[in-house]
């Protein structure tokens, strides 16, 4: 049994002591970052991916196991499509970057690619940021494969490895992501594409706060390069993706973010997420944290299973989307819209109720006109039969 959480201790320590005891932290991706700043309000994702916690081990403990994830086949497939790419020292890649994002350059013939082996994130990410800054003295084209970022996010240290970045010979930095599904004439899957783009904006304003720590910072393009499989072969094609609009919501959602120790804070004393835990006492801490359930959810986070049970559970009128939620003002449950439409509660002033008992009403109008036309045409239908009969 963990032993229960104290007060005033530094953050890592209260984020491991909610992890569980010797329950290794699960780094905070791109991909997570990118689905926690669009849902920015939800406090039980922010303070799990803030404490590290395997959330894809933690819905299987709690009963309600997701299939989130790329499966085996996609991720070996990806693999070999990225090794092809970056072959021959990433003559290829660099190629499309010229092509695609910068064709007045030099040719990148003898490009640089250093070494960014290092000991833990930290070191990595620091070695990082010596090369890159190294490659803008040097000039010239240089490849950075799977390099580390360090950036916060509410409070919390995040390192992030994008599959690749490329410094130009005018001291430009360029993010590129390799994607294993196929670019068909010219174009992707538009949902592919858009959670590439988001994703790729992360990246962005990771190398942004690197960028700001050197005197003149280097400009970090907000065109990333895409690169998928050309048509149904594995040929690389590549494609320039403005991301400024993703960079400045991401950028905002995150700024919006509750300060993880805040959340910490509010948590009830001997709260801990560790899988290894009776399943009642884990549903009991998971529900000690609030939780924004949206239907986007499915999509982007592994306990979006056991977040929509409870959600419907309670009646929350966010199981039906946040454009619903949106237009429904202050009320929360489907009982309170109900109740509302049937004229039981609520203040008429308010839009929604009015809105509501205005739906109610051309529902019972046009249910009564069915009922009635139904009749008439049973009435009519039964003149026919007995008119045959004679």
């Amino acid at each position: 049994m963990p032993p229960p959480r104290t007060r005033g201790t530094g953050l890592r320590h209260q984020l491991a002591e909610l992890r569980g005891p010797d329950v290794p932290a699960k780094a905070l991706d791109a991909r997570a970052l990118a689905a926690l700043a669009a849902n920015p309000g939800c406090r039980r994702r922010a303070i799990l991916d803030g404490a590290g916690v395997d959330k894809a081990r933690l819905a299987e403990a709690l009963g309600s196991p997701s299939g989130f994830g790329q499966s085996q086949f996609a991720f070996m497939r990806g693999n070999a499509f990225e090794a092809r790419v970056k072959a021959d020292g990433g003559a290829e890649l660099l190629r499309l970057v010229r092509e695609r994002l910068d064709p007045g350059a030099e040719p990148p013939a003898g490009a640089s690619v250093p070494d960014l082996t290092a000991t833990g994130p930290e070191g990595r990410a620091a070695r990082t940021a010596l090369a890159l800054r190294e490659a803008v003295e040097a000039g010239g084209w240089t490849l950075l494969d799977h390099p580390m970022l360090a950036m916060e996010v509410a409070g919390s240290p995040a390192f992030l490895e994008p599959d690749a970045v490329v410094v130009h010979p005018d001291g430009r930095w360029t993010v590129v992501e390799i994607k294993s599904f196929p670019m068909l004439d010219g174009s992707a899957d538009p949902a592919k594409v858009g959670a590439a783009a988001r994703q790729a904006a992360v990246y962005v304003l990771a190398l942004e706060e690197v960028a700001a720590r050197l005197d003149p910072p280097p400009r970090v393009g907000h065109r990333v390069l895409l690169v998928c499989p050309k048509d149904f072969s594995n040929l690389p094609t590549a494609s320039a993706v403005d991301v400024r609009k993703q960079r400045a919501v991401t950028r905002r959602q995150l700024d919006r973010l509750t300060r993880i120790e805040e959340i910490a804070d509010t948590l009830p004393e001997g709260v801990c997420f560790s899988p290894e835990l009776p399943a009642e006492e884990l549903t009991a801490a998971v529900a000690a944290v609030p939780a924004t359930y949206a239907p986007e959810c499915l999509s982007a986070c592994e306990l979006a299973f056991h977040c929509r049970d409870r959600s419907r559970a309670s009646g929350a009128v966010t199981t039906l989307g946040r454009p619903v939620r949106a237009e429904l003002g202050g009320l929360a449950t489907v009982g309170d819209v109900l109740a509302a439409a049937r004229g039981e509660s609520g203040d008429p002033d308010d839009p929604a109720v009015a809105a509501l008992r205005r739906a109610a009403r051309l529902r019972a109008e046009a249910l009564g006109e069915s009922k009635r036309a139904v009749g008439r045409s049973a009435k009519a239908l039964g003149e026919i039969v007995r008119g045959v009969a004679v």
